[in-house]
């Protein structure tokens, strides 16, 4: 009952994001009249109030000792901030209930993985709930495109709707399960090295490296579609392909992270990823076809895989406060995408043009793997004497 309620949750929070995030801009442009500098404008300040959310409310749920209670709350504003958009259409409005329900209501997500930390969930089934929500990126925004397709573009909003009831929901009976069976206070079926104390700037080294990872990946899908276009000289179906394909085999590339973080160190699988990466990135920059470009995301699964599986595990291992752990490595990705806009700008100048991108992240993918064994040395020598990270985190 437990696992179905975990994956149940993963697969609802995931559809939460597939369907919204990538159709928002779409609806503030057809439902609400917004211009594109205004889409811009809206989307800054709302990822500005996920980013604040995911340092506040996760921080809550750890001196509580409670993620399901803030985890509820978050899926009833999901359903407020659904039922906001569908009641009016003023921009000015929906803004406000982007910033005042939607930004908290995205952490939903964090606190899933930080209840599964807190209940004695290992690496293995954190890993393989983030594979769900893999599923349901998979799934999500094509499904979401049919809806709107068929029915118009308001028509996602009671999809939305129905999404966050079943996260309530799914909530509701977490809740009920854990009241009859009280969480240790000392966590089972946690790894061995689940709490190892890093010091501060291995930490430091450590979120550098995986803001940078994560600017990669969001770099390279971005400009995925110009790339295939204007310097491949393909039609624009094969960028949906190459990052279908990427998409879909990361959910096997997780389930055998999943399988192998029980006997491989964190920091190997993370220095695999990077390796991936690097060859992958260093490859597309050299790809001329559409074989090459498709059989290349192979290693951009198992990169990202790594990623986003090992790296959360790998924060709720150095991170005692698993709300916080969640919530930090939330925000690499948040800040990661931030970065990626110069990271386009700069490589796309180059005489290399959209290629000159793939070179300037095989380029970061290497500092990250410098910056990730550096923090790895760091904290094999100084196991002992190394400050609590949850000191370092508040």
């Amino acid at each position: 009952m437990k696992r179905l309620l975990s994956s149940s949750s993963a697969l609802f929070w995931g559809l939460q994001a597939a369907f919204l995030n990538p159709v928002l801009a779409l609806l503030l442009v057809s439902l609400f009249g917004a211009t594109p500098l205004e889409v811009g404008w809206v989307l800054m300040v709302y990822n500005a109030s996920g980013f604040i959310a995911s340092l506040i409310v996760p921080a809550y749920a750890d001196r509580h000792r409670n993620y399901l209670g803030p985890m509820l709350v978050c899926g009833i504003l999901t359903f407020a901030l659904v039922c906001a958009l569908a009641l009016t259409t003023s921009l000015p409005i929906v803004v406000i209930a982007l910033v005042v329900l939607g930004g908290p209501a995205g952490v939903g997500s964090s606190l899933l993985f930080a209840d599964l930390k807190h209940s004695g969930a290992g690496p293995r089934s954190v890993v393989n709930a983030r594979a769900v929500v893999s599923f349901a990126w998979v799934a999500g925004p094509p499904l979401a495109t049919i809806i709107m397709g068929a029915l118009g573009n308001r028509s996602i909003l009671p999809v939305l709707a129905v999404v966050a009831v079943f996260n309530v929901a799914t909530a509701l009976l977490t809740i009920a399960r854990e009241r009859r069976h009280p969480v240790s206070l000392t966590p089972r079926g946690s790894a061995d090295d689940d709490h190892r104390q890093v010091p501060r700037r291995a930490l430091i080294a450590i979120v550098a490296g995986f803001v940078a990872l994560q600017a990669t990946n969001n770099a390279a899908v971005a400009i995925m579609s110009l790339f295939v276009t204007d310097r491949l000289g393909l039609p624009l179906l094969w960028s949906g392909v190459a990052l279908g394909v990427s998409a879909l085999l990361e959910i096997p590339a997780l389930l055998t992270i999943g399988r192998l973080v029980q006997r491989v160190s964190s920091f190997a699988l993370i220095a695999s990823g990077c390796i991936a990466g690097i060859v992958y990135y260093a490859a597309m920059a050299l790809v001329t076809g559409p074989i090459a470009l498709v059989a290349l995301q192979v290693l951009n699964a198992w990169f990202f895989g790594v990623v986003a599986g090992i790296g959360l595990t790998l924060f709720q291992q150095i991170i005692r406060r698993p709300g916080v752990a969640s919530g930090l490595f939330t925000n690499t990705r948040r800040v990661g995408a931030i970065i990626s806009g110069p990271i386009i700008g700069l490589g796309a100048t180059t005489a290399m043009g959209y290629q000159g991108v793939f070179v300037i992240c095989a380029a970061l993918t290497v500092v990250a793997l410098v910056l990730v064994e550096f923090a790895r040395r760091g904290a094999r020598r100084t196991p002992d004497a190394a400050e609590p990270v949850e000191e370092t985190a508040r």
